[in-house]
């Protein structure tokens, strides 16, 4: 669809007039056609040229899934770029560019969570509880917001590429998608630089008209570019399903053949113990294996041998062994005295004999003191 531009569509809708002759910027001589009345006529030729350009480069961003940013905040172009915008879900500025929208993203994601919270806020039962004036506050506040940030209130992140009307007056959001390395399609009359953006479609950016077609144009290139991708999805799907399938196929089979032998090995085992019942059980009592069977239980729990474990070796004799009690387990470590030197010693003995001596003394002040209070007898 992109593909067949006709010159009489551009013509009709006025594409070829640019800017008076003398505000015409020199590089944009390539794309000028002639001079006539003192106005420039743009190629279209070469309109067509980048057209076709622009929108195959467009449908290979869009087929990623990325968004792309609509901006336009004249006052010509405002309808025809909220329209498109919006039948394609797409970002969009329309009043007013805010300096830092994409160097200072994480900012004006704070007011768009606010504008969020805002709205959220007035949809339930407790807003009602506010008085008249702070609902009013509140509802102007929103407003202000939305009516700024409302086109991009579902952009998470950057925008993957940006298409702008009018290069010369959307200079700043220009500038801020360049340093980020973000690609700019744009619509470029005789007055602007074409060099300022990667992808430039040069057109009368003031007639409504001629706005209308060329973001129509761009617009079908981004939709034609989310179809495939929707397409390249389901066939994803459809292909994943297939896989799952084939693997719940060849899983179901698998686990049948390995129960089969499974139980195949159980029967062969069973019929072996049923055929030699007892040398089976002679042999596990020999060896020490057999401690599931309840005979080896009785023997071992009988009174006659309390706390003993027999033993049948292969020649027929009975060895008993004391089972110690004890668990299992590390040794416990013996404990090592340090040798004490003989400072310390003296030290010990020392405060030994200092204490006795306290005593001692308080002692004998006790005895003084019963002495001094009992009265003396005449």
């Amino acid at each position: 669809m992109s593909n067949n531009i006709g010159h009489k569509e551009l013509l009709d809708a006025g594409v070829h007039f640019g800017h008076l002759a003398r505000k015409w910027d020199p590089r944009m001589a390539p794309y000028i056609f002639m001079e006539r009345n003192g106005i420039h006529i743009i190629d279209l030729n070469k309109t067509i040229e980048c057209l076709k350009e622009a929108t195959t480069s467009i449908k290979n961003v869009a087929r990623t899934g990325r968004k792309i940013l609509f901006v336009a905040t004249k006052k010509q172009a405002k309808g025809a770029i909220q329209e498109e915008a919006k039948r394609l879900r797409m970002p969009y500025v329309t009043e007013r560019w805010l300096g830092g929208m994409l160097t200072n993203f994480a900012t004006i994601r704070k007011s768009i969570k606010k504008m969020t919270a805002l709205d959220r806020m007035m949809k339930e039962d407790t807003y009602k509880n506010f008085t008249k004036k702070e609902r009013l506050m509140k509802t102007r506040k929103k407003e202000k917001i939305e009516r700024v940030l409302g086109g991009i209130s579902e952009l998470n992140r950057l925008p993957t590429a940006l298409f702008v009307v009018d290069v010369k007056k959307e200079f700043i959001a220009v500038n801020e998608a360049t340093k980020l390395n973000i690609p700019v399609y744009g619509m470029v009359d005789t007055n602007s630089n074409p060099e300022q953006i990667q992808f430039a479609i040069p057109s009368n950016d003031d007639a409504s008209k001629a706005i209308a077609v060329i973001t129509s144009i761009f617009g079908k290139a981004i939709e034609e570019g989310l179809e495939e991708r929707k397409k390249i999805r389901e066939e994803e799907h459809k292909s994943r399903e297939g896989q799952t399938e084939g693997s719940d196929d060849t899983g179901e089979s698998q686990p049948d053949d390995l129960s089969s032998a499974a139980s195949r090995k159980d029967q062969e085992a069973i019929k072996v113990q049923t055929d030699n019942e007892g040398s089976e059980v002679k042999q596990s009592r020999v060896f020490g294996t057999g401690t599931h069977d309840p005979a080896f239980k009785k023997e071992k729990n009988s009174p006659s041998h309390p706390g003993d474990k027999t033993l049948v070796q292969a020649g027929g004799e009975v060895e008993k062994k004391a089972v110690k009690n004890e668990t299992p387990g590390k040794e416990k470590p013996k404990r090592i005295r340090k040798p004490v030197s003989a400072g310390s010693t003296q030290a010990t003995s020392d405060s030994k004999g200092t204490k006795t001596i306290k005593k001692k003394a308080k002692k004998e002040a006790g005895k003084n003191e019963k002495a001094k209070k009992e009265p003396v007898k005449v």
